[in-house]
């Protein structure tokens, strides 16, 4: 008989981000795998027969008392083997931050202010968002009690922070580093004509040998925007050799303040806004390096997908994607996103084609493409699963 999960997620759109879409995908896993999956929802759109929304599908949010009411009501009518939860529920088995821990998220939200004013603001204000202190509050009580959940990390770097803040007990905390569909096809027609238009907006040719920089993210701010262009100003001006370099940005962001920076920067002719892109393995397919100076990532989905299909890749300490990869082998590690001379550095050492090549060798030769991959995922989940129904007596 097919063991019966129920996933909770607030939203079930996967138009909003990486932990939605990556619920999507780790259901389908899987469902694939065998197991009879339903995702449950406060709001959104049904993506299936199991997706079960609980709410009226045209509210936009709703507060976490009230979804916590209503799941109990679904819960006690209808039976799952096992109840994995992304949001603070006590009553399911296993909670998985999938956007890190709360506590952590308003410090590093507030960090990539650059108004030490500004810093100050967001952590003195961030307990008046009401919902946000609910599923604060939860979180704390929910990793503080001995009796909690089990709790899944999707990296060292979320397992560190549940620690970190709530003094957890280690022998609660498993990790399952986050993984991506491997299996995408990149349509070969399509990533042709948009790397010819990407090059033609740079004044570019082939022959120019370019090397093409991906960033792609929707909150520019907190994914580090900032701090890349002023690296990329920062190389250019400094090093000869990286002029071959320009900049491709995608993603849902407003554009208005990083296009004046570059401009008094007069680096804009080397940066391309493409705005949101559906299909992001075509624009991976065309470009060289990608690049995510993030303040604060539990684990890249975008810096998995570049690593599977085989790109050397950039990033912070503050990305627990960088469990994944070999630093200065498959890519670059650094310290902060305010580190903007090593973040030149970084991308002046893949200015050079050869180092581009060698790390991407690397990436295939490890096979990290096996290691990020959805189904690895998948794999370690049941396992947990099953350790879960065994300690209630259901194996």
């Amino acid at each position: 008989m097919k063991k019966k999960v129920a996933i909770i997620i607030e939203r079930a759109n996967i138009t909003l981000g990486g932990a939605e879409r990556s619920v999507f995908e780790l259901a389908g896993a899987l469902s694939s795998a065998g197991l009879e999956v339903h995702v449950l929802a406060a709001t959104g759109s049904t993506n299936g027969k199991n997706t079960h929304i609980l709410f009226n599908s045209s509210v936009k949010r709703t507060s976490y008392h009230k979804f916590a009411k209503v799941l109990k009501e679904h819960l006690g009518v209808n039976h799952y083997d096992i109840i994995h939860s992304v949001l603070p529920f006590d009553f399911a088995d296993i909670y998985q931050p999938r956007g890190g821990t709360y506590a952590e998220a308003i410090l590093r939200n507030a960090a990539s202010y650059e108004n030490k004013f500004l810093q100050s603001y967001k952590k003195l204000t961030s307990m008046m968002n009401l919902r946000r202190s609910a599923l604060l509050h939860a979180e704390r009580r929910l990793c503080q009690n001995a009796d909690g959940p089990l709790i899944a990390a999707l990296s060292q770097y979320v397992a560190d922070q549940i620690r970190q803040h709530y003094r957890t007990d280690t022998h609660r905390i498993v990790l399952i580093h986050n993984g991506v569909k491997t299996n995408k096809r990149t349509d070969t027609k399509s990533a042709e004509r948009l790397r010819t238009q990407i090059l033609g907006q740079l004044g570019l040719k082939e022959a120019d040998n370019p090397v093409l920089l991906l960033f792609v993210a929707n909150n520019f701010r907190l994914k580090g925007l900032t701090a890349l262009i002023k690296a990329l100003h920062l190389v250019t001006t400094n090093n000869q050799a990286a002029n071959n370099v320009s900049l491709i940005v995608a993603g849902k962001g407003k554009t208005r303040k990083y296009r004046h920076l570059a401009k008094a920067f007069n680096i804009h002719h080397k940066i391309v806004f493409l705005g949101h892109i559906k299909h992001i393995y075509n624009l991976l397919s065309i470009a060289d390096v990608a690049v995510l100076p993030t303040f604060y990532d539990p684990c890249s989905r975008f810096i998995l997908e570049a690593l599977a299909a085989g790109k050397p890749v950039i990033t912070t300490n503050s990305n627990g994607a960088t469990d994944l990869f070999v630093n200065d082998k498959h890519g670059k590690v650094i310290d902060t996103p305010g580190n903007t001379s090593a973040l030149a550095e970084a991308i002046g050492y893949f200015s050079d084609i050869d180092n581009i090549r060698r790390a991407s060798d690397a990436i295939i030769t490890d096979k990290l493409k096996e290691k990020v991959s959805i189904n690895r995922v998948t794999e370690k989940l049941i396992s947990v699963y099953d350790s879960v129904l065994q300690r209630k007596g259901l194996k």
